[in-house]
């Protein structure tokens, strides 16, 4: 039986792909809608430790938000900016903002009070969206945004501002689904900003539907009785993925994690909710694998694969992990102009040290500086075509028009492609560099000084020696047992032996971190820049 909510909501269709799509189409229907006509309204959508939400209870609860933007005075197609933990209001802002026709901006919970600033004025945001613990962030600039009308706490204090419990418990829980078109801005998400300031990229009403029947469907093999945890946050794509359009497509339960996701935080969650998938990035899975106070965690008794992006997964890591859980990583890549993993390994054909093949639905190409297809081993920049990909980024023509070359998506990655079609990632085209006049791949390097057992992280750069040629300097963390007595030679002769004499560090540097940005990609820009 519909609920009241569905009753109510303008018909709408899951289109196959945006150039066959109906004329209506809104992302939330396929998302949450249907698990309830499908009779899944008593089931557990979500739980984040502390409260919960049936997928009967996340419809109404996004319907009271679509109303509440409406009372708000917020109009289809303006943003909403949301500064949210992972908590159950997360879903219920995002998807409530849909319904209504209204984009949602999820930003990133880490930047920088400046950083806010520019976001919030680039995308124009109407409302604000904030978790009370991250009010202090933007508290001294929301009375100086032009376009800002109004800010909702998620939380108990309010800071003056209006609280989105009270509010959202004013409204009805019905609501007609605005009839948006599938080719129609659904949401922005803003790129990380390795290099500089994000980019608002704006993704599509069918983009999320397309993630869900590639990667979801096709590699990960998703099902209803799955328990999602995934350690990147609702606000990456990744994450964004992971923890709702994958689980919500198939009627799943998804664990939410207000918290940072460490070691002993994902083991927890794992032995109270054993999950059935979890999603990481492989600096978490490295730092769960050598967490010595947790040697014997094994992560709950119903994990049955686990998924990794952001950055390549040295193979040390995934046979590590393979074998103290049984249980294989999925290594793959994807970005948030693609909105998710377009290159994987998937269940029974996987190798690890490189990211698989192209997930179904995708078209992938390696070309060289000139446009020209590269053979099979050559180095070439990554073009995709996806059904996922945005339209472009939000007031940055060029930029878009260098990225979004049509039919194809330029990633800035570089890759090589094997004998039998798995690629292999070898950096960021603005990474890479000649010794000797041969490419060498920072990530090469990486991958193989992690695999010496007094390594923890390692991250390699370019400097030039006193004739001014570029050489590979790198920079270590040592694990905490490692001792530093003539490690330099040792780290140097085992580089030599696992790749190759020419791409040895000339030089090694141990630092107690590197700098990442939040979805755990090292910036090697800042280090290059210690370097000069």
């Amino acid at each position: 039986m519909a609920s009241s909510a569905v009753s109510k909501r303008e018909a709408v269709s899951k289109p196959t792909s945006s150039d066959s799509a109906p004329n209506s189409y809104n992302a939330v229907t396929f998302l949450l809608d249907r698990n309830v006509d499908e009779g899944r309204g008593n089931k557990l959508a979500y739980t984040d430790t502390v409260s919960e939400l049936t997928y009967g209870e996340l419809q109404k609860q996004t319907c009271r938000l679509a109303n509440l933007l409406r009372r708000l005075g917020v109009r289809r197609e303006e943003r909403v900016a949301m500064i949210m933990l992972d908590t159950i209001d997360f879903p219920i802002v995002f998807l409530g903002a849909i319904r209504a026709g209204i984009v949602p901006v999820p930003l990133n919970t880490l930047l920088t009070t400046e950083q806010y600033a520019y976001v919030l004025a680039d995308c124009r945001a109407r409302a604000l969206f904030v978790s009370e613990a991250l009010y202090p962030a933007v508290k001294d600039i929301v009375g100086r945004m032009p376009d800002l009308e109004c800010v909702i706490v998620s939380g108990k204090n309010a800071f003056g501002h209006k609280l989105l419990s009270e509010e959202i418990a004013r409204e009805g829980d019905q609501f007609a689904t605005v009839a948006t078109h599938a080719d129609e801005p659904a949401f922005w998400l803003y790129s990380s900003g390795s290099t500089g300031m994000p980019k608002g990229v704006r993704h599509l009403h069918s983009n999320l539907a397309a993630t869900a029947d590639t990667y979801a469907k096709q590699v990960l093999g998703i099902r209803e009785d799955d328990v999602c945890l995934s350690a990147a946050k609702l606000f990456f794509a990744y994450g964004l993925g992971n923890a709702m359009t994958f689980p919500l497509s198939v009627g799943a339960t998804t664990i939410l994690n207000a918290e940072r996701p460490t070691p002993p935080r994902m083991f927890e969650l794992m032995n109270t909710y054993n999950p059935t998938i979890f999603y990481g990035v492989p600096t978490l899975f490295a730092s769960m694998l050598n967490e010595q106070s947790l040697k014997d965690a094994k992560g709950g008794g119903r994990l049955r694969i686990c998924t990794s992006a952001g950055e390549a997964l040295p193979e040390s890591v995934g046979d590590a992990w393979k074998a103290r859980f049984g249980v294989d990583i999925l290594d793959g890549v994807g970005s948030t102009e693609l909105l998710h993993i377009f290159l994987s390994n998937a269940p029974g054909d996987i190798k690890y040290g490189c990211s698989g093949r192209p997930v179904p639905g995708y078209e992938v190409r390696l070309v060289n500086e000139a446009g020209g297809d590269v053979a099979d081993g050559e180095v070439g920049e990554m073009l995709v075509h996806a059904p996922s990909a945005g339209e472009g980024y939000w007031n940055q023509r060029a930029k878009s028009r260098s990225t979004f070359e049509g039919y194809w998506t330029r990633t800035g990655d570089k890759y090589v492609r094997d004998a039998e079609g798995r690629y292999t990632f070898c950096g960021r085209s603005d990474d890479m560099f000649k010794v000797s006049g041969i490419w060498v791949s920072p990530f090469e390097v990486e991958s193989a000084l992690i695999t010496h057992p007094a390594v923890l992280e390692a991250a390699v750069v370019p400097e030039a020696d006193p004739e001014g040629l570029l050489k590979p300097k790198a920079y270590v963390v040592l694990r905490a047992d490692a001792a530093n007595g003539r490690l330099d030679e040792a780290l140097k002769e085992h580089v030599k032996q696992k790749i190759g004499v020419w791409k040895y560090p000339r030089w090694i540097e141990v630092v107690d971190a590197l700098p990442k940005t939040a979805t755990g990609k090292i910036q090697r820009f800042k280090l290059r820049d210690r370097t000069s």
